[in-house]
């Protein structure tokens, strides 16, 4: 793994990095085509020795192809300072820009034993088995997952959650709410 600061985060605690509901970027690879897509709709639906989550993945997405063509796809959380790039990457279709990562300047990396390319600069990454559900993917578009692999970064995420208080502004994850508008996760209140 290259990027600094990324920590591995044990299975059963990868549904506290999605739990506040953010944006993410789906990646996904088959042979040598890979590509990745923004998604508003993505969600944690089971946690403990097998977590999973779900996404979903219109019909008209080139990275959809991917996922099911691989069986595999990536969830990563982007920031705050990568809300332009995470607008774009929702915005437009590898179908019609195939250069579509390289034009963006998105760079990838890999983990060790794991066929997915993982977006740098986000600060968290959980790798997916698809779980195929025929009919729920087809009829509404959603993608069951099993988390096999998830990271976070250390300066944003560590003993078990969160610390968006303690790091630096541009990290925070990002909420898209409509037209390239995104909220940014805000202050923690004590409950």
């Amino acid at each position: 793994m290259s990027p600094l600061h990324v920590t591995p985060v044990p299975l059963e605690k990868c549904s506290l990095l999605m739990n506040h509901g953010p944006t993410v970027l789906v990646s996904a690879q088959h042979g040598s085509a890979k590509n990745a897509m923004a998604a508003a709709w993505a969600c944690v639906l089971d946690f403990g020795t097998t977590p999973k989550v779900t996404v979903v993945l219109d019909k008209s997405t080139f990275t959809r192809g991917l996922v099911e063509a691989s069986g595999y796809f990536a969830l990563q959380l982007p920031t705050k300072q990568m809300a332009t790039l995470t607008y774009a990457l929702g915005s437009e279709s590898a179908k019609d820009v195939p250069n579509k990562l390289e034009k963006q300047g998105v760079t990838t990396f890999a983990v060790h034993g794991i066929e997915l390319p993982l977006i740098d600069g986000c600060v968290a990454w959980l790798a997916c088995k698809l779980l195929p559900e025929p009919n729920n993917q087809e009829t509404y578009d959603l993608f069951i997952g099993a988390v096999i692999g998830a990271w976070a970064d250390d300066r944003v995420f560590r003993d078990g959650r969160w610390r968006f208080e303690e790091a630096p502004d541009a990290l925070r994850t990002i909420h898209h709410v409509a037209g390239g508008n995104f909220f940014v996760t805000g202050e923690v209140v004590q409950g």
